[in-house]
Formats: C-alpha cells, sequence, structure tokens
C-alpha cells in the first residue's frame, strides 16, 4: 500500500512563563498588555555589561511532591520543562498513563544551554583549579539536553529521544521534529517543546555585540519589536511542552484535540552565524507552505519572531511580506516575554494557537512607529484584535542561520 502519512494532532499544552503558568494567567497578562520585563537589580555587580533588563519567572519552584531525590539531577531549566511536561500530560489525559513506558511516546525537546548554574562549578576547575564545587549530578544538569533527558526519565518514556539545542529555535523544531516523527509513523506520541533559564552570560553575550536593550530606565518600554526607536532585543525565561499525537490515537482514547500540525519547514542561511538571510527564510516560510499544501492566502495570522534587533526585525518583516503579501496580520510576544531563547518558539506557537481558538490576538506593545525599513505588514498594535482564522503561522531564527515555520490548523 505504500507510505501512509499520519495526521498529526496536539492534545495537551503546559507553560512556565513570566506571564503566568497556565493560559488563563497568560491570557490576562496579554489582554491587558501587561509586559514582565524589569529591571535586574542583581547585574548591577556585572560592571561593564550595559543592560540591566530581563523577564524572568518570579517566584518559581517545583512542588513539594518532588523529592530531593527526584530533582537532583535537575537544574533551572530542566526543573521548569518538567513542571510544564507535567501540566502538558494532564492536560492531554496522559499523566501517569500506561503508555509512556510502552515505547510509543518520545521526547522532541530544546534549549539553547543546559543549567548556567551548573557551568559554574565547571568555571570554578578552571578558574580555582579545583573540583570542589562539582559534584555527580554537575554535568547532568549542566549539558544541553539536560531538559529533554529529565523530561524521559522524570515520566519513564522509551521512545525517541531527540534534542534540539539551536537556540532561539530549540522549542520549534522540537515541535516540528516531533510532527514529522509522528506523521511518518514511527510514534504514537510525543513530548514537545523548549526551555531555558535565565543566565547573566546570556545577557552579556548579545550586549557584546551591541543587540540588548539599554532601556534601563524604562524597562516597560522595552523591547520594542518593529519600531523605529528600538534598541535591542532583551532576555526572558521560561518553558513550554506540548503533547503531539497521531490524529487516529486522540480520536481512539477520546482526546480533546488543541490545533492540527499541517505544515513544517527549516533550513539554514549557510553564510553568517547571527546576521539573519533574508532569502532563506523567505524559502522557510514557502517550505511550510508546501508541506502543508496551501495558499499563502489561507493564513490568518504570523506569529513573528520579532527580536526587536535591526537586522532581524527588517529580514524577516520583508521576507513574511515576499512570501504571504502585505495583508496578513502579525504581531510577536517577545514584546510580553523578551526573548526567551530555546522556549519562545514552543510558547509562542502555544499562545498562538490558544488565541486562534478563542478568536482573538494580542498586539505587539511599544510599536508605536513602525520601522519603515521593515516590511509593509498588518502589523497588530494598540488593542487585541478579533480575528477569526482557522491557519496560523508561527515563525522563529535562530543564531547560525537556523530557520523554522511551523503551520496549525484549527481543530474541527
Amino acid at each position: 500500500m505504500g507510505y501512509q502519512p499520519q495526521r498529526v494532532v496536539i492534545t495537551g499544552g503546559g507553560v512556565i512563563s513570566s506571564l503566568g503558568n497556565d493560559w488563563l494567567t497568560v491570557k490576562q497578562s496579554l489582554k491587558a498588555k501587561n509586559s514582565a520585563v524589569c529591571f535586574m537589580d542583581d547585574w548591577q555587580q556585572y560592571t561593564d555589561m550595559k543592560t540591566r533588563l530581563a523577564a524572568p519567572v518570579k517566584h518559581f519552584t517545583l512542588p513539594d511532591n518532588y523529592t530531593k531525590k527526584k530533582k537532583r539531577s535537575m537544574g533551572r531549566v530542566a526543573q521548569m520543562s518538567v513542571l510544564a511536561t507535567e501540566q502538558a500530560l494532564k492536560d492531554a489525559g496522559l499523566f501517569k498513563h500506561e503508555i509512556l513506558s510502552s515505547g510509543d511516546v518520545g521526547v522532541s525537546y530544546g534549549s539553547a544551554t543546559g543549567s548556567s548554574a551548573a557551568a559554574m562549578e565547571f568555571f570554578h576547575l578552571l578558574g580555582e583549579k579545583s573540583t570542589s564545587k562539582m559534584n555527580s549530578t554537575t554535568y547532568l544538569r549542566m549539558m544541553s539536553h539536560t531538559a529533554a533527558i529529565n523530561i524521559s526519565v522524570y515520566f519513564g518514556t522509551q521512545g525517541r529521544m531527540v534534542t534540539t539545542s539551536s537556540a532561539c529555535t530549540a522549542g520549534s523544531q522540537g515541535i516540528g521534529y516531533a510532527y514529522e516523527t509522528i506523521r511518518s509513523g514511527q510514534q504514537k506520541v510525543m513530548i514537545a517543546g523548549g526551555a531555558e533559564e535565565l543566565c547573566p552570560t546570556q545577557a552579556a553575550v548579545f550586549d557584546t555585540i551591541f543587540a540588548a536593550s539599554c532601556r534601563n530606565d524604562t524597562p516597560e518600554l522595552s523591547p520594542r519589536p518593529f519600531d523605529e526607536q528600538r534598541d535591542g532585543l532583551v532576555l526572558g525565561e521560561g518553558a513550554c511542552t506540548l503533547i503531539v499525537e497521531s490524529y487516529d490515537h486522540a480520536v481512539e482514547r477520546g482526546a480533546d484535540i488543541l490545533a492540527e500540525i499541517i505544515g513544517f519547514g527549516t533550513n539554514t542561511d549557510g553564510s553568517h552565524l547571527v546576521r539573519p538571510r533574508q532569502a532563506t527564510q523567505e524559502r522557510v516560510m514557502e517550505l511550510c507552505l508546501a508541506d502543508a499544501n496551501i495558499a499563502p492566502s489561507d493564513i490568518g495570522y504570523v506569529s513573528a519572531h520579532g527580536t526587536a534587533t535591526e537586522y532581524g526585525d527588517i529580514a524577516e518583516s520583508q521576507a513574511t511580506e515576499k512570501v504571504l503579501g502585505g495583508g496578513v496580520p502579525i504581531s510577536t510576544l517577545k514584546s510580553y516575554t523578551g526573548h526567551t531563547l530555546g522556549a519562545c518558539g514552543a510558547f509562542e506557537a502555544w499562545a498562538s494557537i490558544m488565541m486562534m481558538n478563542e478568536g482573538w490576538f494580542a498586539p505587539t506593545i511599544n510599536l508605536d512607529n513602525i520601522d519603515a525599513r521593515c516590511g509593509n505588514l498588518d502589523y497588530i498594535r494598540g488593542d487585541c484584535r478579533d480575528i477569526k482564522t482557522d491557519i496560523i503561522m508561527s515563525n522563529n531564527f535562530a543564531f547560525g542561520g537556523v530557520n523554522t515555520s511551523l503551520l496549525f490548523k484549527r481543530a474541527i
């Protein structure tokens, strides 16, 4: 009979974010246009670093049922990932389900790095020539695939493991590769997404290349994606997990379906490590459209990467206009959460799906005057906008020229 691709759906979602740890709280923050960006007093000690802005997840702790033994291999990034996954499995009706250890469930998850606190234990070895800060879990907390592995171990999955450490596309590639795995019939369920913990070392990276916002006196006014007065990105943190499942399996067990994944594209610029390339961004959107076999006019909303960096905003917006035309409504959630690196692709996809299902989309805040060099798009700004659409696109672009595009369809 030949290969019969499976339909792929999302049956659950869980989130740990600076806007809240459930949809109701996140929704309230978006509706109120509340920015999570704040001044980081702790960063005053880094005298050479100019930016003092970030969007942390405040007061995060694991519940008491996470014993010391269970969490000893988890740094902050893994802790957020595991808790978001617990929420997602509960939402999907698969928490403590026997299928988790059957081999039919895999993990496709990523972060830009592992736990920075654990990495500092290694730095002590290099600086002080001493291993006194290290222990048996140091590497397990620091390794780049710590989130994915801790999810697998904690929930007992025995299926495929896909670890995506592709910076800003870690979360979106996590979803995309889960989609491809399910579509090809290799697994019935995939735990997918991404996470990141906030660290001054990451802020220093962007500060060094003059890409971080230094609007330290007015945190609520930054970042400013697509705005002519932008001065750089702001970092955030968090985790978001989606339960990706074959349509037939979801229907068979009577699961609620949040959305269907109908397209995925990913490619690389192959030209520059930090400067985005418009042509390959256009191509990744075209690949995604071709995968879904739909026309650009079918898309009712685009979740933009929207980093609030000059080259990034211009390349992305012009690429989007070239492929989709100027009439498509577009906004970016990074204006609320900052850039959550490995988490952003998953969080932005999840939040956009939830907004699509309710028929409204949040504006880009701080977008007062659109940069004339940005594409001529229908930027959502000011107030939330009511939009009834069945298909949305979510785009992300990462250091190294890694590009992703995802298409989601309303569950009908």
